[in-house]
């Protein structure tokens, strides 16, 4: 069910970056006559539907623009998919980027939201009103540019109390050693992203972009259903867990969770040198994923030359990789610590090599890549499959240093996390006014790349994988910290096979 609800989150927040495409009015540009196979040059200039484009200019004064790859369309055709709206490259960046503005009002009281009233009914509600406004996301275009920003902040708003309360769910279910597979399942939002953008590109070609909205919110409507069916906020609660289940859980836990609830500790957690070190990690995370995730349908329709269909499909290849990886990344962190082979911070600092250097390192190549679209399409592949090793580094380690506050600690640093959100959209447009060529991602790629690797050396520097004494209530004393970890590594090396949710 973790793995749902990040699916079906993900499915309402991006099928806009490919329902827009459809939803505006090209420019003259792009209805100019498509070229022909082989073609060098073409007339006019192909790229930006976001915004107005300048041609550029050959040796006698004709306006051409390069052709890298000419085998499918490089815009999509003015076909009848619905009602087409007089959007700018500025509006456009902030119907994108509205999501995020209402997801940072959530995204810091989320998670203590969550630890005080339980996870399980605040993402229900969240998913179902989600589902309401998607449904409702045609009719709000329909009435003007503000009625869908707002929307969209409404939507954001629903968004962003679910990944905090999420992981306060896992830190009442999962087992220590075993935390890495259930973060896992939190790439369920990746997921979201694969299916989406092949099926919204479909949905818009087929029944035009009002279904894009619909579909996803119908699918959201069964998912809340079988939610609030079949989750419970701890094992404690959940109705039809086995009793050796439930006392193998909670003792895995040793003292490092409280029976009682308790306000997080503020200061100490702001003054926390190892969890400014997390905020900083984290976000350059959320810098990748949200750039590729605004971005990516973009890019590869308009500078790559796909079709809507296709430019969905393979901008969402990607996020299949992340997935993948993630799965693989968490079992192998799991293992290695279940082993004993490394510390929690040695193992949270060495994967920052795969989850951070590595994809910044490929935005880097994606720089000299060429014009080669399918070169480019790999790169940014392995770019975000990489990145998914982030299930050991920046996802799991709000759990390692205060497990009674691991959803409000994730809560603080999605809320400056997200503020990528909306700035990377205004980034893109910034660079692409004017002309979207590879000439003008270069620069939007090479700070994708800065965004990634500077925070992973902080993360090296300054980060740690050890509960913190401000973790503990304020009876029990500071030096027992250390015993109470080394209780739960002993607990948590029993293999019993069990049952979650």
């Amino acid at each position: 069910m973790l793995f749902l609800a990040c699916f079906v989150s993900y499915m309402l927040r991006v099928n806009i970056s490919v329902n827009i495409l459809a939803m505006v009015k090209p420019t003259q540009s792009q209805l100019a006559p498509k070229p022909q196979a082989h073609a060098l040059v073409a007339p006019l200039n192909t790229s930006s539907a976001f915004g107005d484009d300048e041609d550029s200019f050959d040796g006698n004064g004709t306006s051409t623009t390069s052709i890298p790859f000419t085998t499918t369309a490089l815009t999509p055709e003015l076909m009848d998919y619905g009602p087409r709206y007089n959007w700018s490259s500025h509006d456009q960046s902030l119907i994108l980027g509205a999501y995020f503005y209402g997801y940072l009002l959530t995204s810091l009281s989320g998670g203590v939201l969550a630890e005080r009233f339980g996870g399980r009914n605040l993402v229900g509600f969240t998913l179902a009103v989600s589902a309401l406004l998607t449904a409702l996301t045609p009719l709000a275009a329909n009435y003007g540019f503000w009625a869908i920003v707002a929307n969209r902040v409404l939507l954001g708003v629903c968004g962003g109390a679910l990944y905090p309360a999420l992981h306060q769910l896992v830190s009442k279910w999962a087992p220590p050693n075993e935390k890495g597979k259930f973060i896992s399942m939190l790439m369920g939002g990746t997921f979201g992203t694969v299916i989406t953008w092949p099926l919204v590109g479909v949905l818009i070609e087929t029944l035009g972009w009002s279904f894009a909205f619909y579909v996803p919110a119908v699918i959201t409507a069964v998912v809340t259903m079988f939610w609030l069916i079949l989750v419970a906020d701890c094992p404690a609660k959940h109705p039809r867990i086995k009793k050796s289940e439930q006392e193998f859980i909670q003792k895995s836990f040793g003292d490092t969770m409280s029976a009682h609830k308790m306000l997080p500790p503020v200061t100490k957690v702001l003054t926390s040198v190892p969890f400014m070190a997390l905020l900083v990690l984290h976000f350059g995370n959320l810098w990748g994923l949200y750039f590729l995730l605004t971005a990516a349908p973009k890019f590869m329709s308009e500078v790559l030359g796909f079709k809507l269909a296709k430019a969905g499909f393979l901008a969402a290849l990607p996020y299949l990789a992340r997935a993948l990886a993630a799965f693989a990344f968490g079992s192998v962190g799991d293992y290695i610590r279940k082993k004993s082979f490394f510390g929690v911070t040695t193992i949270r600092k060495s994967f920052c090599l795969f989850s951070h250097i590595i994809p910044g390192l490929f935005l880097v190549g994606l720089i000299y890549a060429g014009f080669d679209p399918y070169v480019c399409v790999a790169i940014i592949t392995l770019s975000l499959g990489f990145n998914g090793a982030s299930s050991v580094t920046n996802l799991q380690n709000s759990q390692d240093l205060a497990p009674n506050f691991a959803g409000t600690l994730y809560g603080i640093i999605n809320f400056v996390g997200t503020t990528s959100g909306f700035i990377s959209p205004m980034l893109v447009a910034h660079f692409t006014a004017v002309r979207s060529t590879m000439d003008e991602w270069r620069y939007v790629f090479g700070i994708g790349a800065a965004a990634y690797i500077i925070p992973a050396v902080v993360f090296v520097l300054f980060g740690s994988g050890v509960v913190q004494p401000w973790n503990e209530p304020q009876h029990q004393k500071p030096q027992d910290v250390e015993k109470t970890k080394k209780k739960v590594e002993a607990v948590s090396d029993d293999r019993r096979p069990r049952e979650t949710f």
